[in-house]
């Protein structure tokens, strides 16, 4: 190693060795995070999905059992309902009948 050409080159092929295989090691840990993080998002997507859907059919099982007892509340409300409806309209014609009666009088 008298020449110092020939030392700079075995120096530089030693650097560019070790700075590949440090950048080689850098990377396949970036990968292997990288992977990580990949398997630990799909993992909670699905566990979030499962618990959306879970939550949507309990949901929708207390529903169906609410709408069977409201059906039958519903149509006794709508009985309810129409003869109010049927009550106010009496009361709108006999309004009506009386404002007629009142502005023949007085006329």
């Amino acid at each position: 190693m008298s020449n110092p050409l020939v030392q700079a080159f075995f120096v530089g092929r030693a650097v560019a060795e070790v700075v590949n295989e440090r950048l080689e090691v850098a990377l396949t840990d970036a990968l292997s995070d990288l992977g990580k993080f990949d398997a630990e998002a799909r993992e909670q997507l699905r566990q979030f999905t499962e618990e959306v859907l879970e939550r949507a059919r309990a949901a929708e099982t207390a529903n169906a059992g609410q709408s069977t007892a409201s059906t039958g509340q519903a149509s006794s409300d709508s009985g309810d309902l129409q003869a109010e409806i049927d009550e106010l309209r009496a009361e709108i014609a006999l309004l009506r009948t009386e404002l007629q009666h009142y502005r023949r009088t007085s006329a």
